[in-house]
């Protein structure tokens, strides 16, 4: 990703680590790695390293892993004392069966192999380790709006421009296709009807519009509209977040 992309990313990661329920989700992905203290669990994808932090406070060796240079160091600014590595989820800077946990939250999607990544997972996993997935489905966003039309538009353009937009549909299947055991799946379902949300619905129009999928006057009618919304009371968004675990046999 460009820098500037990255800077339009991280306002959204942020906005939906502080939405409602966020906390709770991220809780839930840690109890299901059922870590023991001082085991090591990678977290792929790990972005500005948050759940690296609130797993180390756990008494969890946690090592966040990022594509992304950028990310990685803002993650070393704002967690000092974690441990973050530049990686690739296709070629993990791990020995074999060096984990005993593997955490990826929104992240399979921006994957173009997500089978190739879950292959690497079970390498890098020793047996009886934990595997757990978090993710949107991005054709699954619900926006109350005033043209539903053109909402209905955005959701599907801007899925289209996703690796793997559907792959969070596909967790349970894609684990077992990996070889993994006792695969479990929950679904948690995100409401935001604050401004919290706003940069993220912002930037679902402004992509569309950047990629010609609508038009700059489509764009700004309908960011107006989630903004009057937000300042009335009368935002109101949906995402259901699919969450799998697994065990590596």
């Amino acid at each position: 990703m460009s820098n500037e992309t990255i800077e339009a990313l991280i306002p959204q990661l942020d906005a939906v680590d502080a939405s409602p329920g966020a906390a709770e989700l991220r809780t839930r992905t840690y109890e299901l790695l059922r870590s023991a203290p001082g085991s090591l669990v990678v977290d792929v994808g790990c972005g500005a390293g948050r759940a690296v932090a609130e797993l180390a406070d756990q008494g969890v060796r946690a090592m966040g892993i990022d594509v992304d240079d950028t990310m990685i160091a803002l993650a070393r600014k704002r967690w000092p004392d974690g441990e973050f590595r530049t990686g690739d989820a296709y070629a993990l800077p791990l020995g074999d069966g060096e984990a005993a946990g593997y955490r990826a939250d929104k992240v399979v999607h921006t994957l173009a192999d997500p089978g190739r990544a879950l292959a690497e997972a079970r390498r890098v996993l020793a047996p009886g380790g934990r595997i757990v997935l978090c993710g949107q489905d991005w054709d699954m966003f619900a926006v109350d709006s005033a043209d539903p039309e053109l909402t209905r538009t955005i959701v599907r353009e801007r899925a289209d421009l996703v690796a793997s937009p559907r792959a969070a549909r596909r967790h349970r299947n894609l684990l077992l296709d990996a070889g993994f055991r006792e695969v479990t799946v929950e679904v948690h379902t995100g409401v935001f009807t604050d401004d919290s949300f706003l940069p993220v619905l912002t930037r679902l129009a402004e992509t569309c519009r950047e990629h010609g999928a609508i038009t700059d006057a489509q764009a700004g009618a309908w960011i107006a509209d989630q903004r009057e919304r937000a300042r009335t009371d009368r935002l109101f968004a949906a995402v259901p977040f699919f969450l799998a675990a697994a065990t590596r046999p």
